[in-house]
């Protein structure tokens, strides 16, 4: 997964990194890397404009040459490909999601943290999928960081000798040990870097990278990716189906009056990391759409806010999502065992009724992004969008009846292996 490196404290660090665990220019491999200065970045943050050689999906088309295209995003700039790349260093779990989204899953060539654990969350959200998966075997894990530390050598990313770094710069350069002349050696001697992980959060990315950073939605930058692989059509129709799936939500929501508070964060050892589900940024993109009141909403918090079992209580949230919720390091089945039998917390509202659900991975794509849609709408309006069948710690995604799905998954997969084309 891809915190934002530095900002955690230890405990919170290891919880998270505990998720993810189970969870110049330079002609080389086909394409071409320039640096540019992005603009027309919007002042609230919610959208985000390709770099100045750029179309509103981040491509620039072909190039004088007409052979060669372009892609662009913050704070990369615009990057020239002369051919597709094939063979791409991934960090995080959204563009590993995204490349199987786009049809190229089999280009990633590494995840930044246990390859067959991220396996394993992506494949049990494409288990009812037919003929998507993920490979996860011979991919090259690249964080080798220990106690919440954050490391990947740099001489990896040499011997991985990729066409594609589908990662953020300004991530890489906050790195133990890395800074900017560090990636930017790495993209002149070996490939462009393609990625914007502070769009997460929308928290503030090393300093050298400020002025030129944007912040996107996730639709946009799946936008870019797919001018990045030339597959914006294919990309088109699968946020058609987003679209679509936001419009049966938005149209059978509740009064806003009628909306439970709402609680996202991790457990671990008997303390709380709350996050804001409130605030932008692609990590609430499948709460936001719902609309529904943060529970933390009057309180500071940060990377480094951490509660204990009264703090909670005294917030008493309606709904708690426990986040990294499918296939990964956290059994929320059993920590939801583990609270209700605690004298504190046992009394929380969430917990009498029954309302502490695993939740999606904010770290995600757009394949994970409709399930987790779908999820979160059955956890918290079961009345509305159908009854959330429960979940088993390593399990894949549930199976829902036909009926009560929210989205066409044959659709979907007809999609991503390109039989809709």
């Amino acid at each position: 997964m891809e915190p934002d490196a530095g900002r955690l404290a230890g405990t919170r660090r290891d919880a998270i990194r505990y998720a993810g665990a189970v969870a110049g220019a330079g002609l080389l491999a086909g394409c071409s890397g320039t640096e540019s200065e992005p603009s027309g970045s919007d002042p609230t943050g919610e959208t985000g404009s390709a770099g100045d050689d750029s179309g509103g999906d981040g491509s620039s088309g072909e190039s004088d040459e007409g052979t060669s295209y372009a892609a662009a995003m913050a704070p990369v700039g615009k990057v020239t490909f002369d051919t597709v790349p094939e063979d791409v260093m991934v960090y995080s779990l959204l563009y590993a999601d995204l490349a199987v989204a786009l049809g190229h899953g089999d280009a990633v060539n590494s995840l930044g943290f246990d390859a067959d654990a991220g396996g394993n969350t992506l494949d049990a959200y494409y288990a009812d999928l037919d003929g998507v998966s993920f490979d996860s075997e011979g991919l090259t894990q690249l964080n080798s960081g220990s106690g919440g530390g954050i490391s990947v050598d740099r001489e990896l990313l040499y011997e991985l000798d990729s066409d594609l770094h589908l990662a953020g710069p300004a991530l890489f350069a906050s790195f133990d040990g890395w800074d900017e002349d560090d990636v930017n050696e790495v993209r002149d001697r070996v490939a462009p870097w393609f990625g914007n992980a502070y769009s997460r959060r929308h928290s503030q990315p090393p300093e050298a990278y400020r002025d030129r950073y944007e912040y996107y939605r996730l639709p946009e930058i799946g936008e870019r990716v797919a001018a990045a692989f030339r597959e914006e059509e294919r990309f088109a129709a699968l946020d058609a189906v987003r679209e679509d799936l936001i419009e049966t939500i938005r149209s059978d929501l509740p009064p806003a009056e009628e909306r439970p508070t709402v609680a996202t964060l991790l457990y671990m050892d008997g303390t709380y990391y709350p996050s804001r589900t409130d605030e932008p940024g692609f990590a609430n993109a499948h709460v936001r759409p719902f609309e529904v009141p943060d529970a933390f909403a009057a309180e500071e918090v940060t990377y480094e806010t951490a509660y204990d079992h009264e703090q909670l209580l005294e917030v008493d949230p309606d709904v708690i999502l426990h986040q990294y919720g499918i296939a990964s390091y956290y059994d929320v089945g059993a920590i939801r065992e583990e609270l209700s039998e605690h004298p504190v917390v046992g009394e929380l509202s969430a917990i009498a009724n029954d309302r502490f659900y695993p939740s999606g991975d904010p770290v995600q794509g757009p394949i994970m992004n409709l399930f987790q849609l779908e999820m979160t709408a059955k956890q918290l309006f079961p009345e509305r969008f159908g009854e959330w069948p429960g979940y088993e710690h390593g399990d894949d995604y549930p199976a829902i009846p036909a009926d009560e799905r929210l989205f066409d998954r044959d659709e979907v997969a007809s999609i991503v292996t390109g039989g809709a084309e």
